[in-house]
């Protein structure tokens, strides 16, 4: 990281408040979908969402069991007609709904608990139903997971933002297919619209969320 960019945004004010955890939190969960985390698809195996949804995985146990509500989505397509000018071949190539890149990963999802969404965007929340849900929820305070960050999660966290959710990012339950973009796609969003944390400190969080409203 070049001090010399930090300190330029520090100076003008850039990250300088903390957003925090308000009064009901909920789970966004961002293309844990085969595509992306199955190594047999091109765009699976990254080490980083690999990571990712092993600490997903451990936080949304927590988050299940404290009845915070969880949305999960997938990136999919009724055709290849209806798809955007995406400039990733795989993409073009698959995600139709019903193709195994289009399954969520059975490690993140549950279905007898999560609500399922398709979007067919970047943004979890672009033309979905995914703020009408945290709102009916009373949520206001998004975690959000997934992959991948440069891509879907930044676009997500940028829409949670300006649905006016206060938005939480922990960084080890997002991913990539790279280290630095990954880096340098948080630090970025997090100088604007969200803050950066950890599973473990969302896991703390949410336990003592469900402790002081009796949950």
């Amino acid at each position: 990281m070049n001090s010399n960019e930090n300190d330029a945004y520090e100076a003008r004010s850039y990250g300088a408040q903390t957003i925090g955890f308000g009064e009901k939190p909920g789970i966004a969960v961002v293309d844990f979908q085969l595509g992306f985390t199955d190594p047999d698809h091109s765009l699976g195996g990254s080490a980083l969402v690999q990571r990712a949804i092993s600490n997903s995985t451990r936080l949304l146990n927590v988050a299940r069991e404290c009845g915070v509500p969880v949305a999960n989505c997938y990136t999919g397509y009724s055709s290849a007609r209806d798809k955007p000018y995406w400039k990733i071949t795989a993409v073009l190539e698959g995600f139709i709904d019903g193709d195994h890149s289009t399954q969520f990963d059975p490690r993140t999802y549950n279905k007898e608990y999560d609500v399922a969404m398709r979007k067919s965007g970047a943004s979890m929340f672009f033309q979905t139903p995914a703020a009408a849900f945290f709102n009916k929820e009373g949520v206001d305070t998004i975690i959000l997971l997934g992959c991948v960050t440069s891509g879907c999660v930044r676009a997500s966290i940028v829409d949670s933002f300006q649905w006016g959710f206060r938005t939480l990012v922990p960084e080890d339950c997002v991913g990539d297919q790279h280290e630095g973009p990954h880096w340098d796609n948080l630090r970025d969003v997090s100088r604007r619209y969200c803050d950066l944390t950890t599973a473990d400190a969302m896991i703390d969080a949410i336990t003592n969320w469900r402790r002081n409203n009796n949950q």
